[in-house]
């Protein structure tokens, strides 16, 4: 069994066109729908989610700014877990 690296802490906001941007929530619907985990390179970082990975939706607001996320959450542990990605 291979020893996994001790992952650095990150907080990276990227923003990306358009077109895009529709790739990639297009991708990830198809993951979530079909129970397989996703794939996504952010800032040069390769990043696999679990297909058990924790769905929600954030919304913020201030006085000056509104912001919704959707997030996927989910435990360093479990993202090594067996399932396969179809390409």
């Amino acid at each position: 069994m291979a020893t996994q690296k001790k992952k650095r802490k990150r907080d990276i906001e990227k923003n990306y066109p358009v077109k895009q941007f529709v790739k990639k929530l297009r991708r990830l619907a198809d993951c979530i729908e079909q129970g397989q985990k996703f794939q996504i390179q952010v800032a040069g970082e390769r990043i696999s989610i679990p297909a058990t990975a924790i769905i929600n939706i954030e919304h913020e607001r201030s006085d000056s700014v509104e912001e919704l996320e959707f997030q996927l959450r989910w435990s360093p542990e479990k993202s090594s877990s067996s399932h396969k990605v179809k390409k």
